[in-house]
């Protein structure tokens, strides 16, 4: 049986992996981040629809790029939308900073051919690490999978695409409540172990608020035998409009529990937010005592929360 290991070898550029990070011969990849041994923080960030909203995007990576993060990861946009602008940005992460890119990628509304061609666009610009996910219906998140005449099914399958096309470090996404679309909790581990088995390096969780969802993923993972490491993803809540966000973005029910907390501040915005710091500390300490490889913080564009965060875990991560 094909099992899933952290620290797996794997090459680029004809070079042997799990060396020290960053060297200045070639491109880091995520698995050579993880491999180092450090913890690992990194933000999560999406194209902008407005030119506001992109000089608010480039504000906040370049606050961001300032406390060195492992990665920073650009999404594709809902429905596999902003494909060109994912791309695009991307691209500049590469060429015009210091962070290592992470370039969302999804199946949605694509043939093989055209998928092909956008990893080669990534490999060209010197992009070395993809995180592989099938992707929303355009329009409707909760609507009917159609998947293209000439695409592919699942995001093994991209995975297993993305691995055929050249030497990169390949993440998928991991969901510790489960995925919205999968029937139980037991067939979404086996899509995720399929996922790993299929050349996965790492994962990224979609977002959560109690450990405990973390942890339970972890151990129905490690009971099939697949070890492939799962950075959880935080997003700090601050504002009360932020705790129906999720539940619709992750599909999973906001604990009820860590909903009453909040609701006892609900009517000071302030109090929110400096709750929802806490919080997200508090959620952030327990996952790395636990052995979590380390935090992949969910921005929405926005350096402030995420810095405050990351300053009070700062003797943890270092």
């Amino acid at each position: 049986m094909d099992l899933c290991f952290p620290g797996q070898a794997c090459n680029l550029w004809g070079m042997s992996l799990g060396l020290p990070s960053r060297l200045p011969d070639r491109v880091p990849t995520v698995k050579d981040l993880l491999a180092a041994g450090e913890r690992s923080f990194s933000f999560e960030f999406f194209p902008p629809k407005t030119d506001e909203g992109e000089r608010q995007l480039w504000r906040a990576i370049r606050e961001l790029e300032a406390l060195r993060p492992t990665f920073v990861s650009v999404t594709y946009g809902a429905g596999g939308g902003n494909r060109d602008h994912t791309v695009s940005i991307v691209e500049r992460l590469a060429h015009s900073t210091t962070l290592t890119p992470v370039a969302h990628f999804t199946a949605v509304n694509h043939s093989i051919r055209e998928l092909r061609h956008l990893v080669g666009r990534f490999a060209d610009a010197g992009v070395r690490n993809i995180l592989a996910v099938r992707g929303d219906p355009p329009g409707d998140p909760m609507g009917t999978w159609v998947r293209h005449p000439e695409g592919v099914e699942y995001a093994e399958d991209l995975v297993r695409l993305i691995r055929q096309s050249g030497e990169f470090c390949v993440g998928v996404a991991a969901f510790p409540y489960k995925h919205p679309r999968s029937a139980t909790i037991e067939s979404d581990t086996e899509q995720f172990v399929r996922k790993c088995r299929a050349g996965a390096d790492y994962a990224i969780t979609q977002m959560f608020f109690k450990a405990d969802d973390y942890l339970r993923l972890r151990d129905r993972v490690a009971a099939k035998g697949c070890y492939t490491p799962i950075i959880p993803g935080i997003m700090p809540v601050t504002q009360m409009s932020t705790i129906a966000r999720s539940e619709q973005l992750s599909g999973a029910p906001f604990p009820p529990e860590v909903a009453a907390r909040f609701e006892a501040v609900a009517h000071d915005p302030e109090s929110v937010r400096r709750l929802g710091i806490e919080h997200a500390a508090e959620l952030c300490q327990t996952l790395l005592d636990e052995g979590a490889p380390g935090i992949h913080f969910i921005t929405f564009n926005r350096s402030s929360a995420t810095r405050e965060v990351f300053q009070a875990l700062v003797p943890a991560i270092v």
